[in-house]
This record gives C-alpha cells, sequence and structure tokens, in this order.
C-alpha cells in the first residue's frame, strides 16, 4: 500500500501546467466506481471512468456482517481498478468508501485487503461527510449553482439530502436507505406488487419525516437527482414517454403502474433500462416516490455530479493548500473557545519535536504534521465539557462529531492521539508498536507539558532523538533546573512510556543524565 501526500508547491505548479491527471475511487454500496480527470486551470474535467456493480450491500448480513461472496466481488473490481490506476503518483488517488462499509462489522478486516487490492488508501467517510462532497461534485456540474438547490442522492445503503447554495453546503443529512437495501427487503425474489411499493414507500417516508419540515423551511428552487438510481429513473421515464424531461411526480406514478402490471422483475421491459440497474430499481424507484410525496415535488432535475466528483475537486482543493479540514479545525477552536494562543505554543513545540525525529516532517504540508498540529489545536477542546478528564472529552468529540473534511479513520487517528496527550498512555496501549502515531503522541505530550505554564514562552531548548522503540530527551543545561514542576512532570512521563513497553530518557546537555 502506498502512501499519500499532498502535492509540493513545485510539483503542483508542474502538475497543473501539464494538465496531469488525479483520480477519485467510489466504494459505494451498490457500485464502485472509479473517476479519472484531468486538472486545466483550475477545472476538472472528467476524462475516463470505470464502473463495476459490485452490490456490496446485498451481501450484508441481519448482524452487520459483509459475506465472503460480497467481499470477493469488491476486491476483483479494486483489483481492475489498480491496473487503470498504475502510473499515477500516489497522492493524486483519492479513494473513499461510504454506507456499507461504514455499518459492517467486519469492514476493518475487509479494508486491509481491499487497500491492498486496490493500491492507496481507502477513507471510510461519515454520512454528512458524503453528502457534503456529492453537493461539491453537483454544484461544479450546475448551470447556474448560485440558486439555491435541494440534492437527493440515493445510494445502495443509504440516501443523502443537501440544500446549498452556490458552493456551499446550508444542510446536510444522511439517511439509512438505499436501493439495494431497500430492494432486497421489500421486493424479494424480484416480485412487484402494491403491498411491496406501499410498505418500501411507508418506510422511507418515516425516515424522512425526521428532516422533511427543516427542509422545507430552509426551502429551495430547484430539485436535482444525483447518481445511479436518479439517472436510471430520468432514462426510464423520458424514452417511454412518461416524462418529457427529469423526473415527475406523474412520471413516476405511470412507472409504478407499469411495474405492478409486469408483476415480477424478470418481466419488467423498459426503454433505458439496464441490466445492471434492474435488480435495485425498485428499491430506487419507492425511495425517490416518499421524496417527491414528503418535500412535495413535483419535478426533477439530474446532475451528472456526484460524490466521485466531489472528491476530485476536494482532492484539488488539498493540491492548492485550500484544504478543508483546516477551516474545520479553525471552526471547532472557536466554537469550543480553547485558548488560540495556547493551542499554536503547543503545536509549535511539537512541530519542532516530530521534525528532529522525522526530517522531512519539516515541510509544512507533511502529511503528520499537519495532524499533529490539528491535534495540537484541539486537544483541549473537551474542557468546554469540563476540565476533569478534559482529554477524554476531547477524544469524544473528536471521535464523534461531523467535522467536514475528515473521514472517519482521520478522526479516529486525531481521537487517539488527542486522547493520549496527557494521562495513563495505557489508555493507547493497543496502538500498532509500528505506528508513526506514537511518535505524534510523545511529541503532544511533551509540548503540552513544557507549556504548561501558559505563559507564550515560545520553543523552549529541548532536542529528541529515538533511541530503538524509546527515545531521549535532551534539554539544555540549567533550563530545567529553573523549572522544578516542569522537571518533575518529566520524571514522571519517563514511567508512563515504560508503562507501554518504550523507554523515555531525559539527559542535561552536553549529556549529564537528569533522570537515572
Amino acid at each position: 500500500m502506498v502512501e499519500c501526500r499532498p502535492l509540493r508547491p513545485a510539483r503542483l505548479r508542474a502538475y497543473t501546467m501539464m494538465q496531469e491527471l488525479i483520480a477519485a475511487i467510489d466504494l459505494g454500496s451498490n457500485s464502485f466506481r472509479l473517476q479519472v480527470g484531468r486538472i486545466v486551470n483550475d477545472q476538472i474535467y472528467p476524462l475516463d471512468g470505470l464502473k463495476e456493480a459490485v452490490r456490496l450491500a446485498a451481501g450484508l448480513s441481519a448482524d452487520k456482517l459483509l459475506d465472503v461472496a460480497a467481499q470477493q466481488r469488491g476486491l476483483i473490481a479494486l483489483q481492475r481498478f489498480n491496473e487503470r490506476l498504475r502510473g499515477f503518483p500516489p497522492d493524486a488517488v483519492r479513494a473513499v468508501a461510504t454506507n456499507t462499509l461504514r455499518v459492517a462489522k467486519n469492514s476493518p478486516a475487509f479494508l486491509v485487503r481491499a487497500e491492498a487490492a486496490l493500491g492507496v488508501p481507502i477513507e471510510v467517510i461519515a454520512g454528512r461527510e458524503e453528502a457534503r462532497l456529492i453537493y461539491v461534485g453537483v454544484a461544479h456540474t450546475l448551470p447556474d449553482p448560485h440558486r439555491q438547490q435541494l440534492v437527493v442522492d440515493i445510494g445502495g445503503g443509504s440516501t443523502e439530502f443537501i440544500i446549498g447554495k452556490s458552493f456551499e453546503p446550508i444542510r446536510l443529512e444522511s439517511l439509512y436507505m438505499g436501493c439495494v437495501s431497500f430492494s432486497l427487503q421489500y421486493f424479494p425474489r424480484g416480485r412487484i406488487d402494491k403491498r411491496g411499493l406501499r410498505e418500501a414507500e411507508l418506510a422511507a417516508q418515516h425516515e424522512l419525516q425526521a428532516i422533511a419540515h427543516s427542509y422545507r423551511e430552509t426551502g429551495w428552487e430547484v430539485a436535482v437527482g444525483s447518481s445511479g438510481s436518479a439517472k436510471a429513473l430520468v432514462e426510464i421515464l423520458v424514452q417511454n414517454g412518461f416524462s418529457e424531461s427529469g423526473i415527475t411526480r406523474d412520471g413516476l406514478e405511470r412507472l409504478k403502474a407499469a411495474m405492478l402490471r409486469a408483476g415480477s422483475i424478470d418481466r419488467v421491459d423498459l426503454a433505458g433500462l439496464k441490466g445492471d440497474r434492474l435488480p435495485v430499481l425498485l428499491g430506487g424507484l419507492s425511495i425517490m416516490s416518499a421524496v417527491f410525496k414528503e418535500f412535495d415535488l413535483e419535478h426533477m432535475v439530474f446532475s451528472e455530479g456526484a460524490l466521485r466528483l466531489g472528491v476530485l475537486y476536494d482532492l484539488l482543493g488539498r493540491y492548492h493548500h485550500h484544504d478543508l479540514r483546516d477551516a474545520t479545525v479553525n471552526a471547532f477552536v472557536t466554537r469550543y473557545r480553547t485558548d488560540r494562543k495556547q493551542g499554536a505554543s503547543v503545536a509549535d513545540t511539537a512541530s519542532h519535536l516530530l521534525a528532529r525525529l522525522v526530517p522531512e516532517a519539516a515541510e509544512s504540508d507533511h502529511p503528520d504534521r499537519r495532524f499533529l498540529r490539528w491535534a495540537a489545536m484541539l486537544h483541549e477542546i473537551g474542557v468546554s465539557v469540563a476540565h476533569s478528564s478534559y482529554h477524554k472529552h476531547s477524544a469524544y468529540i473528536l471521535a464523534n462529531a461531523d467535522m467536514p473534511g475528515f473521514s472517519r479513520m482521520d478522526q479516529g487517528r486525531l481521537a487517539r492521539i488527542v486522547l493520549a496527550h496527557r494521562g495513563k498512555l495505557e489508555r493507547v496501549a493497543a496502538i500498532d508498536p509500528e505506528s508513526r502515531d506514537w511518535l505524534l503522541i510523545v511529541c503532544l505530550r511533551l509540548a503540552v507539558i513544557v507549556h504548561r505554564a501558559r505563559d507564550g514562552r515560545g520553543i523552549p531548548p529541548i532536542d529528541i532523538e529515538r533511541d530503538g522503540r524509546g527515545f531521549v530527551v535532551t534539554a539544555r543545561d540549567g533550563w530545567l533546573q529553573k523549572l522544578p514542576l516542569t522537571a518533575a512532570a518529566l520524571e514522571e512521563e519517563q514511567r508512563q512510556w515504560l508503562s507501554v513497553g518504550r523507554s523515555l530518557v531525559l539527559r542535561m546537555s552536553p549529556g549529564r543524565a537528569l533522570v537515572a
């Protein structure tokens, strides 16, 4: 598996001038899709795409375990994508996974094999982050993105709802209903009857009632459908004369009548209906019908923009140092009223120490440096809950809050680092012994200790180096003698590292041991 890193500014200029390619992979609950785009003047032009009808959600059991057959279908698809991605720089590719891999209990084990098959890391993104990325993709395809839009994206296992204007989302929601799961649950063996259609629509309406009122209050000027179900419905409605353009309420009713006349999915004969969409059409139709009823829609246009295009534009933004994650961290600092000056002091010292351990991390866009600085800026947000055990509150918020731009793995990593910034290291003893997170943890812990006085003294005269699996921290002669509280905290720090099987030796320059 290759490690993704942001492009350096010089490489970015060459990248853009050469009109290089970037790629996004969407591991959806129904289909796995690869989209290749070309960067031209800060715009992305779709160049090539691959689609594999994996139907991952169909392999999800009642106890939320992904079966072997579905896993194998996914791995075969990713191996094919791997071939298309050969020659791409690792930092020009981003892969995201959605609902089925969010809920499957055995997804961590599958993801290890999936990343090996694909050749790049895979991020499992939260529902609202999926919705945000969908809106980014859709907004870049609309003729007038400055109108207020309602975007509905029916996926295989979840459906995302976004109200946005220009390129900014206003409301984001993800509901646990999708074309694969609904088709399996309400239309077993492809049987089509009034009872199944009614129960499926009612189930979808029940889910929609949680958001319909607030969405109608916010309002929109145009409704937009995106992704496979919406595209299939548009093609069927138009080609069969059920609608002149787009999706309409009357067109959906006429389609349902045609499906009921067929009686079975095997006997459906409609122009524009593709074979790979047939097994999940009924689920998508039921959800879309419920959306039209609950949101009181008459017409919906279709957008080719979807999650994978949003991922491409988000990736382009990171290249240009407009990383949404920076804005999210800044928003959290403001929301939780943390001490911004203290956070910056801790971040500067922690970054200094990391650069001593990992010289390449001296570069401002190094991924480990960025995570460490984010953790430093956010390590005290839990104080807003309670000062006692605030690091636990901070970690909980980071693991569970909606953080635009961050994947679930990103949030989990931030939460682990922040949880470990003080107190017992045994809490994070389960972290892989070879993980680079240990380097970030030691740097953050030391930075928090030396800035306990909150006096803005700047980076102190300390250094750090590796010693096998442990560390040696060197302080300038005479500095610690003036700081007995800091010295005592550093002595305790040595005991904490021994509790997880690592050493931390403290020395005074030019070499006299401070702690035996």
